[in-house]
Formats: C-alpha cells, structure tokens, sequence
C-alpha cells in the first residue's frame, strides 16, 4: 500500500511494478486525482545537481533522477526542455560564491558549464542585472503533473 498520489507515491508504485510485474498494489490518494497538492503546484524544475557537496547521497539522488525523469519523459513523449538555467554574481562579493557553485557543478559531473561575461549574461537573459554568470545546461522543465498522469496510466 503506498499513500498519496503525488510524483513520489507515484513513482515508488511504478518501480514497485516494473521490478516485480503481476504484483498486487494499493495507491491511495485524499484527493480526486493524481498530483493535486505539491506534485501539481510546484515550480517544474528539473534540478541539475549544481548545488550539492560533490560525492554526497543528494548530488548522486539528484543527478540519477535528473536523467531518471529525462529519459522518462523521451520515452513517453512527455513535453519537457532542457533549457538551462543562468546563475548570476550582482556584485564582486558574489563572485567567490559562484566559483564555488561552478567547482560543485563540475564536481558533480555537469558538464557544459559555461562562465558568462556581462555581455554573454545579457545574450541569454537581457533583465539580468549582474556582473558575470554561469549557464548550466542540465536544468530543465516539465510539467509534472503530466508526469504522474503518465505515471498512473502505465500503473493502472
């Protein structure tokens, strides 16, 4: 039995599937249908792993899932984009801070990492108000709440 019917309670019932095919499963849900609550209202972002202690069980979790939810979404014709994300320094006291965010990523195995000039910063983003930038080409979108429909689809 797995409660809640959001991208984890739905996930954890498809592994639970595919592992063991023919297996009796209950997925419960409060609401009246799938990915109603956080699942549905949050951001869309497929987080990269920029952030995380390189080696650490959040950096490996987030770079497996990150390719994980990709490869999900190629195989079941699920709209989503790797469209990167910027990260940008506003000011010279911020610029340790994101070569210690571009150490991390690269740490972690991103790879395209990209360090921005004003210039560059403002081909990618022209509202950017800073001085020097990353793009990390990882990130992406997708509507999640699409991704459990799926989800509830191939478990049912």
């Amino acid at each position: 039995m797995i409660i809640g019917g959001g991208i984890t309670g739905a996930a954890t019932a498809y592994s639970i599937l595919k592992k063991k095919p023919g297996s009796k499963l209950i997925l419960i849900e409060k609401g009246n249908a799938l990915s109603q609550h956080q699942t549905g209202n949050n951001s869309g972002v497929i987080h990269s792993g920029l952030y995380y202690k390189p080696g650490s069980l959040k950096a490996k979790n987030c770079t497996t899932g990150r390719e994980m939810m990709y490869r999900f979404c190629e195989e079941h014709d699920i709209y989503h984009e790797k469209c990167g994300k910027i990260v940008v320094a506003t000011s010279k006291d911020e610029i340790p801070r994101l070569n210690n965010i571009e150490e991390r990523g690269r740490a972690n195995g991103l790879s395209g990492i990209k360090r921005l000039t004003v210039e560059e910063l403002r081909e990618y983003e022209p509202h950017a108000a800073g001085i020097e930038g990353l793009f990390v080409p990882q990130t992406g979108i997708v509507y999640f709440t699409k991704v459990v429909e799926k989800l509830g689809e191939l478990i049912t």
